[in-house]
């Protein structure tokens, strides 16, 4: 495990439930943010729009690949949400995304795993549409 996978490991554990500090509501519903999709380490990268949407999480960058949507965790605090959610194809394995939204930005990893293997992991760099 690299430092970078340790490190959001301790920040977003997989196991977190739901537990928005704002009296329930989930702070993503409903929200989109473009961006882009980079190697780690990289400068140029893919673009894609993230987009939370009926308590599922989807990736358009993704769509190529058939992956489809999957359902989100948050946890919300005074000045950020983290996120985590899952998704899924039947050819290129999964992809396990993390991050953290702070007000209409933002920054997250995705883990790709096939056979129960991490091939590698990319950085999202977004920001909230319109």
């Amino acid at each position: 495990m690299n430092w970078s996978t340790r490190f959001l490991s301790l920040l977003f554990p997989r196991n977190l439930a739901i537990a928005p500090t704002n009296g329930g509501a989930d702070p993503l519903e409903g929200r989109t943010f473009d961006g882009i999709v980079l190697v780690c380490g990289k400068t140029a990268g893919d673009p894609d729009s993230l987009v939370f949407k009926n308590g599922r999480f989807r990736s358009t960058a993704c769509d190529q690949y058939e992956y489809g949507d999957g359902p989100y965790t948050v946890v919300a605090s005074d000045d950020s949400v983290t996120f985590s959610a899952v998704t899924e194809s039947p050819k290129y394995g999964t992809l396990r995304w993390q991050g953290v939204v702070r007000g209409r930005r933002l920054d997250g990893t995705l883990t790709m795993v096939r056979d129960g293997k991490v091939l590698g992991e990319k950085w999202v760099l977004a920001g909230q549409a319109g």
